[in-house]
């Protein structure tokens, strides 16, 4: 597999924001984000068997893995990791960034589903057909908004598909969206959407 990176730190996102967390970034991905800070992840990197990257993991104290990127599906040996990581007794959770199905994912891996916005270029990427793989109270859907130009299009998207019961997750972009401001249109709009601050970045860590 072509992986970018393998690192301890704490979950920065999502609704396990905080807990200790093993990272797994797999190289190369299909989009170019305008505010993607994980550049370094485009390119191909080190080639390690799935033997390995378990080998690597294990010295870590947690039993919490996310596979991110990059754009990990698009790596057809990200499926074999998971059903491996899931024997192996791990939490998994799956960072995409929603262009590719997630049709074949394996049962029980916790799926993180990014919708792009305007503002990242790709607002059409979103493979559609992935809604009906979503499961209600595990798998969340995720937009990162740069402005409020962004922030109706997370909620158009909501209200279109009828995903009010799904977990869903709002990041503002760092540096280009104003965290309060979008907290006051959260409570302004009546979606259950749940404000991720990046916890990672406020720490200064991986």
């Amino acid at each position: 597999m072509n992986i970018c990176e393998i690192f301890f730190s704490l979950q920065g996102e999502s609704t396990r924001a905080g807990l200790p967390c093993i990272f797994i970034r797999l190289a190369e991905c299909n989009l170019r984000c305008s505010y993607c800070d994980t550049q370094y992840s485009y390119d191909k990197a080190q080639d390690m068997g799935i033997d390995r990257i378990l080998e690597e993991i294990r010295p870590y104290n947690s039993t919490l893995v996310e596979i991110t990127g990059g754009e990990p599906l698009l790596q057809p040996d990200a499926l074999e990791l998971m059903r491996r990581l899931k024997t192996a007794g791990y939490t998994i959770l799956l960072e995409t960034n929603g262009s590719q199905s997630i049709q074949a994912v394996p049962a029980g891996v916790h799926i993180i589903i990014d919708v792009k916005t305007p503002s990242s270029g790709h607002p059409d990427s979103f493979h559609l057909p992935n809604l009906r793989w979503l499961e209600q109270g595990r798998d969340e859907i995720k937009f990162v908004v740069s402005d409020r130009a962004d922030f109706d299009f997370a909620q158009n998207f909501i209200q279109a598909h009828k995903l009010e019961n799904h977990i869903l997750l709002i990041s503002p972009v760092s540096g280009k969206q104003d965290p309060a401001l979008l907290a006051g249109w959260i409570m302004e709009s009546g979606l259950p959407l749940r404000l991720n601050l990046q916890l990672h970045k406020i720490l200064n860590l991986k």
